[in-house]
């Protein structure tokens, strides 16, 4: 995706892989410094505990309490989320509106943090429920939420109780965070039977890989319209570089790139 709008814009940069033990996480971040690298994406398990190593935070990541991005200037570093803003444009490009409206939150982890943020505070829904496995993770993050944002629209529902069918048919959205449907998991769906939904409703599925989950085949045959997770992902890297560059990304033509990749990848 990166190195695709460096080639298009004629940039000379170059995006790589850095695996980082935890152990070395604030030597990782001096390196990054002392060579003049201009930023770095950041993932598990470094989101949280990288924090208190940084300089600055943006708004999202303080409010999420996760930093997926680090830009360096001149050896300031800065925290950031792209993830909400991945989230939100995502929703804007589909021209989707829930205001006033019930919706379902799948997961309870960093994914959905983000989510939940941008639901909040640009969507306004009417209720939020958030289904998850482990409902004292969910309920944790409901209180987080309450307690930061004054938030209190959030209802704690059991991902695997019988209970989570009604409510998955009376939401007009449902998004999925969590990983089941993602390679290698392609034949799982975190909603089973599929008969909760239904044509009205939108359902969004972050697992980008393969481009159509099982998810989203379900809800395809249901009427439903579907988002797939290739516009998020595509959406908060178009952030990322922007900090990074001061560029905006040439985000049509690495679309279509990204969706080639991602297809061949599965042959």
């Amino acid at each position: 995706m990166h190195n695709t709008a460096f080639e298009l814009l004629k940039m000379n940069y170059v995006y790589l892989a850095f695996g980082v033990q935890p152990q070395y996480l604030m030597e990782a971040l001096q390196g990054l410094i002392a060579l003049g690298i201009a930023g770095v994406n950041v993932t598990i398990p470094h989101k949280q505990a990288v924090i208190p190593l940084l300089d600055d935070l943006s708004s999202e990541a303080r409010a999420i309490g996760a930093v997926n991005t680090i830009v360096n200037d001149e050896g300031k570093l800065s925290g950031h989320n792209t993830d909400v803003h991945g989230f939100v444009e995502m929703m804007k490009s589909s021209k989707t509106s829930v205001e006033g409206e019930k919706v379902s939150v799948l997961g309870a982890g960093g994914a959905s943090r983000a989510v939940l943020y941008g639901l909040m505070t640009q969507f306004r829904p009417k209720l939020i429920y958030l289904l998850n496995r482990s409902v004292e993770r969910a309920t944790a993050l409901k209180r987080f939420f309450a307690s930061s944002f004054g938030f209190k629209q959030i209802e704690v529902v059991d991902l695997y109780m019988p209970e989570s069918q009604a409510v998955l048919t009376q939401s007009r959205l449902i998004v999925n965070t969590t990983p089941l449907g993602m390679f290698p998991k392609t034949k799982e769906s975190p909603i089973t039977g599929g008969h909760c939904l239904k044509k009205g409703q939108i359902i969004v599925d972050l697992a980008y890989n393969p481009l159509e989950t099982k998810l989203i085949r379900s809800a395809k045959k249901r009427g439903a319209k579907t988002i797939s997770g290739i516009e998020m992902l595509l959406h908060q890297g178009a952030r990322s570089f922007e900090l990074w560059t001061n560029q905006k990304m040439p985000i049509e033509k690495v679309r279509r790139t990204l969706r080639t990749y991602i297809s061949r990848a599965l042959k």
